[in-house]
């Protein structure tokens, strides 16, 4: 960052019972009072710089006679308090002061209040400060962002001298294509600092702006989606580290909070993330459903109005595919240890609603179906984690749950079966026709071999679908067996009379009865076990 040194004396400003002065062998002659400040100072060299302190001076209210100096005047209202003045006064005696982006608006407001003008004296503080920032200050990166948050925080879009031309220096600056970055910027990216880079990435401006308050982050956001310069996934990082600085998530942060957040800082929270979700690209997939899905539960938690969750729920569903578990996780505004099922019931809903009409092409028909599959694997995950988390979640809920998926969108039912032995074994109070009611749901057909191996033997299970589950090993250890031997006829002409000499009918006779052997004694535990 770049800075600005005027003046070259020593600094002999110094501090007495409250009161500020220069070391000096004159004596002071004009007292200026800033709020609980209070300065002894010289005339001849503040007048000499300063135009507002001549006409104070020499107004016709002002005192002529020499017996009442020292001279006093009140500067409550100038721009950045005494600090900015002590900065102005040092520059009329000549001490050295150092000007840099984190000082420079304080200290301009404060010299053009003071009309330290070149009409008053050439060379004087507002042209070398103006020189400074159209030379400096704008040129360089983290210098506009920082004038540019400091001019806001004074007065606002009322500033424009100061704050167009930041924000025109830092669009400009976002435009320009990453391979022509030469200047520092933040970058703070998970384990991005460890791996070599040869090229700028291509959001490298996206954390320095998040730094602005939201109506110049939104200013520059518009300005540079007007252009159309950028790729809307890139507008899209750009709302996601801006909502990651300043919105935190209430999946980790909310059950950890002793007491709930201030209503001033909802209200605040509620504006910022109904601004970023008035942002968002219209464009698929220019931000990520795992974002969205973030977004959700902080308006959920904040109390965001109804149109905007409505927007997120409707874009997340679309969305829902690229999701894991843990995303389907929304805190309740009420009780933040429990979850919104609701609020997830209406997400996956919206991906079930493109479902109604089948494509008529056949590509995009194969990949509804694939991002069906992974919805229904994700969505079984998540009621699993419900089902360990929720020790309230009545059976019904759960059933409802499990039921808004259609029969079709299960290929397997190995997570639904897991849910359900979670739900079971987190829920020992369960009756035994609730049992029934809930394993009825499982498709014992499509359960994976391990699968169906680890449900016969699980005391969980009712008896009714432990004989299900035998029957189906039963069937498919049939279809296995035939298979074999029809495998084995086929396969026969081919070998040679050598290795049938070799292998003896004894020996046949035991590779085949070993694998219904092992079967028979597997099914015949299960049942002794379960009975």
């Amino acid at each position: 960052m770049k800075y600005m040194k005027l003046g070259s004396k020593p600094d002999t400003f110094y501090t007495e019972e409250a009161t500020r002065s220069v070391l000096s062998e004159v004596p002071t002659d004009i007292i200026i009072q800033i709020n609980n400040t209070k300065y002894h100072l010289h005339k001849f060299p503040l007048l000499l710089k300063c135009g507002l302190l001549q006409q104070l001076c020499s107004s016709p209210s002002s005192p002529t006679d020499e017996r009442s100096l020292p001279f006093c005047l009140s500067l409550h209202d100038i721009p950045g308090g005494h600090q900015a003045f002590e900065l102005c006064a040092k520059f009329c005696y000549s001490i050295a002061i150092n000007v840099s982006a984190h000082n420079f608006v304080p200290a301009v407001l404060a010299a053009r209040y003071l009309k330290m003008t070149e009409s008053v004296c050439r060379s004087n503080l507002v042209n070398k400060l103006e020189n400074f920032f159209d030379s400096c200050i704008l040129q360089g990166w983290r210098d506009s962002i920082v004038a540019l948050q400091s001019a806001w925080q004074f007065s606002g879009w009322a500033e424009n001298r100061i704050v167009q031309p930041c924000m025109d220096s830092i669009v400009e600056k976002i435009l320009v294509h990453p391979s022509q970055v030469n200047w520092s910027y933040t970058y703070t990216r998970p384990d991005y600092a460890k791996k070599q880079h040869q090229s700028v990435p291509k959001d490298w401006w996206t954390e320095d702006i998040s730094d602005l308050d939201l109506d110049l982050f939104r200013s520059i956001i518009y300005t540079v989606r007007s252009t159309k310069a950028l790729p809307p996934a890139l507008i899209g990082e750009a709302l996601h580290v801006y909502t990651c600085k300043h919105l935190p998530d209430p999946l980790y942060t909310a059950g950890s909070q002793p007491e709930p957040e201030p209503e001033e800082m909802l209200v605040k929270q509620r504006r910022i993330l109904e601004s970023i979700v008035t942002m968002l690209p219209p464009e698929p997939g220019s931000v990520t459903c795992r974002f969205l899905l973030r977004l959700l539960r902080i308006a959920n938690y904040i109390g965001a109005s109804s149109s905007t969750k409505a927007e997120l729920i409707k874009r997340s569903g679309r969305q829902l595919h690229e999701a894991s578990a843990k995303d389907l996780l929304i805190p309740s505004q009420s009780d933040p240890t429990t979850y919104d099922l609701g609020a997830t019931e209406a997400v996956l809903e919206g991906f079930l609603a493109q479902f109604r009409h089948r494509p008529s092409d056949p590509a995009e028909a194969q990949q509804m179906g694939s991002a069906m599959e992974r919805v229904a694997t994700v969505f079984d995950s998540f009621l699993e984690m419900v089902a360990r988390s929720n020790l309230d979640l009545p059976v019904s809920r759960f059933i409802d749950m499990a039921e808004a998926l259609p029969d079709v969108a299960r290929k397997q039912h190995d997570g639904l079966y897991r849910a359900i032995d979670t739900y079971l074994k987190e829920h020992a109070e369960v009756s035994k026709a609730e049992r029934k009611r809930l394993c009825r749901m499982i498709d014992c057909r499509k359960l994976l071999p391990d699968t169906r191996a680890e449900a016969i033997c699980n005391d969980q299970m009712p008896l009714r679908t432990i004989v299900q589950l035998l029957f189906v090993e039963q069937e498919r250890s049939s279809t296995g067996n035939a298979l074999n031997v029809s495998r084995v006829i086929h396969e026969e002409p081919r070998r040679s009379e050598h290795a049938l000499r070799e292998q003896g009918p004894q020996e046949r006779g035991v590779s085949t009865a070993v694998p219904a052997m092992s079967r028979s004694l597997s099914v015949s535990k299960a049942v002794k076990k379960k009975q």
